[in-house]
């Protein structure tokens, strides 16, 4: 067949197949243009799935009468201009290719009003690039595109549309993950003339919240700790559910980059470093988190849909991300409030330097400088008060039949011969509070300010001396041991040469490798820890790791392995029988301890009963 020029139906037609997938990807395009023009008020009505009729309003600026036939025109767009606004992109659509695809596979209205007009226009879109001539409308201020049967005049694309049902839950899902991009934009959802969602403008925290228990359930809120941290030109904010609100399926992780809803790989592997040393095997954490950079540091032209993103000093974002979600989940003490600020410590390194654009603000609170938010700043944990040695040395104590007089408290605690109310319990009562019995040889029974505290004493003790040995093991440094018969490895050209280029990786590790050829490495040295694993293997799989990521982390996780099992040995084992000052020490040490509200494999270690929720149950008050 000759070369020739394709038909500009066509053209937008192979457009869409690219950004229109199905009506969720309909409503996506629209709604992004809606809050790129300053809509306060969004309204969506629905009708059968959206394969019959898609129609989006909002409060915007607008379109003039002028340029409405530019608006279905391919590649014409007022969000770019030139290739300094491509490299900084701040508007969420900015392709200018949604509308013209959107009306190439639909009956498509376009109906606005300018802000400064005195009167609406509409225009018909079929995905030709010769429009007629507007008519008038009445219209308010702003814009409605009104999408009828989609896919009419591609039978095949139809066909491959699933039920009503299910291609409504998909706008629902996008409407949702929208609406918590912009929680000073309201949002109204309506399904065959029935309302399904509506979301007012909010513009402080508290209204925040509300908006998120309304998408994410109030369960989320309730068992998630709210964060708020800066540092080298990132800002990272929102709410991280707690390791012990985990979930089945990877169905409740919302992450926005400069108020963009992405995907990327790279964050998902930084949040799941993060949450690894307190996430039970097979579950997945639950998050609704704001990353705020310099348009200048991210690429959102990775793809069509715009749900990919690069970033161009990928490193330092993993880091970040990584760095300041491990130490808010370390932070968490029990008697700490869900949803709370958490105060992360300051850094105490000189950060890079951050790019002369200041990232964009967050909708979230309205005002500027200062005012706009706070920034919460702590001091590292403090010291433990006993070296580890002597910290297992007393603990050992559980062990041998019980002598109240040969265990030293680790902190101050109520004499044993004062009742659970008495009147020797301060006013300022530590938050896991008193032990008051033991049940089953299992279980602490403790009283605290606001009602019962019931630990489990294994899971918690194996949880305080996991954390005593890494922090052992990371003042010791890690220790290498020689291999009598050194061990080589073959692999390819590539892997080889990030060997070689990441030796102080690996020898900060505890390995030494050196090159024998091309595609051959011997292992002379090995962490001591690890001397009974299969090196070979972890050196292939620390490889992939750098190739991809950058970095590694298998080597550290094999050895907290180790020390996890070590500290599970280690540990008070059921049906041993403590005292009351044992009892104590045990809980004012859960309280100095980094993630002490969940054990090695994940499990929760304490929980709390409040007073009201035991009146309930004993039906006092009524």
């Amino acid at each position: 067949m000759p070369i020739r020029q394709l038909p500009a139906h066509l053209i937008n037609q192979i457009a869409a197949g690219e950004v229109v997938e199905r009506p969720a990807s309909v409503v996506k395009e629209l709604l992004e243009n809606a809050l790129d023009a300053g809509s306060t008020r969004i309204e969506i009505d629905i009708e059968q799935g959206g394969g019959k009729r898609i129609r989006i309003r909002d409060n915007g600026g607008g379109i003039p009468q002028t340029e409405l036939a530019l608006a279905l025109s391919r590649h014409a767009t007022s969000k770019i201009a030139s290739l300094d606004d491509l490299e900084q992109v701040r508007s969420l659509g900015f392709r200018g290719e949604a509308l013209p695809s959107i009306a190439s596979v639909s009956r498509l209205i376009l109906s606005s009003r300018h802000s400064e007009a005195p009167q609406g226009w509409k225009l018909f879109g079929d995905g030709q690039e010769i429009f007629d001539e507007p008519e008038p409308v009445a219209h308010a201020t702003g814009t409605t595109v009104d999408v009828v049967d989609l896919f009419f005049n591609i039978p095949a694309r139809r066909k491959f549309l699933k039920t009503e049902k299910t291609e409504f839950g998909h706008i629902e899902d996008m409407v949702r993950k929208l609406a918590l991009s912009r929680f000073d934009v309201g949002f109204e959802l309506n399904h065959n003339q029935k309302n399904t969602l509506r979301l007012r403008p909010v513009d402080d925290r508290s209204g925040a919240e509300r908006r998120v228990a309304d998408i994410c359930g109030s369960a989320f809120v309730e068992q998630s700790l709210y964060l708020d941290y800066e540092a080298a030109g990132l800002r990272l904010w929102g709410w991280v559910g707690l390791p012990t609100f985990s979930r089945s399926q990877a169905d409740l992780q919302y992450f926005y980059v400069n108020s963009r809803n992405v995907r990327d790989k790279l964050i998902s592997h930084a949040v799941k470093q993060a949450y690894q040393d307190v996430m039970y095997h097979g579950r997945h954490p639950a998050f609704v988190l704001f990353l705020e950079l310099n348009p200048q540091l991210v690429d959102v032209n990775a793809h069509p849909t715009k749900q990919e993103v690069r970033f161009r000093e990928g490193r330092l974002v993993h880091d970040f991300l990584f760095r300041t979600l491990h130490q808010a989940l370390a932070d968490i003490r029990p008697g700490d409030e869900a949803g709370a600020p958490t105060q992360l410590p300051v850094q105490t390194h000189e950060p890079p330097a951050s790019p002369e654009e200041n990232p964009p603000q967050s909708p979230f609170f309205k005002g500027g400088g200062e005012e706009r938010r706070p920034v919460y700043q702590a001091q590292y944990q403090p010291r433990l008060q006993m070296p580890v040695r002597e910290q297992m040395a007393a603990y050992q104590q559980l062990y041998q039949p019980v002598v109240p007089t040969t265990i030293t408290p680790l902190s101050p605690s109520p004499l044993e011969g004062e009742g659970a109310g008495g009147e020797g319990y301060s006013s300022d009562m530590p938050p896991l509070g008193f032990a008051i019995a033991q049940l089953h040889g299992v279980y602490i029974l403790a009283q605290n300010a606001t009602g019962l505290v019931v630990v489990d004493m294994h899971a918690a003790h194996e949880r305080i001396t996991y954390e005593y040995l890494k922090q052992s093991m990371a003042q010791d440094a890690i220790r290498s041991q020689p291999l009598l018969v050194p061990g080589s490895l073959n692999m390819s050209k590539k892997e080889a040469d990030h060997a070689e280029q990441h030796a102080d990786t690996f020898r900060a590790l505890g390995f030494e490798l050196d090159r024998l050829g091309l595609e051959k490495l011997t292992i002379r040295a090995v962490p001591s820890l690890l001397k009974e694993s299969d090196t070979e293997a972890l050196v292939r799989d620390v490889l992939a790791d750098l190739i991809t990521h950058g970095e590694s982390s298998r080597i550290q996780n094999a050895m907290n392995e180790i020390l996890a099992t070590m500290a599970c040995h280690g540990s008070v084992r059921a049906n041993r029988k403590l005292s009351i000052t044992e009892m104590n020490a045990l809980l004012r040490d859960m309280e100095r301890t980094e993630r002490s509200g969940q054990c090695n494999h994940g499990r929760p270690t304490w929980t709390h009963m409040s007073l009201d929720q035991i009146d309930k149950l004993f039906l006092r008050g009524r």
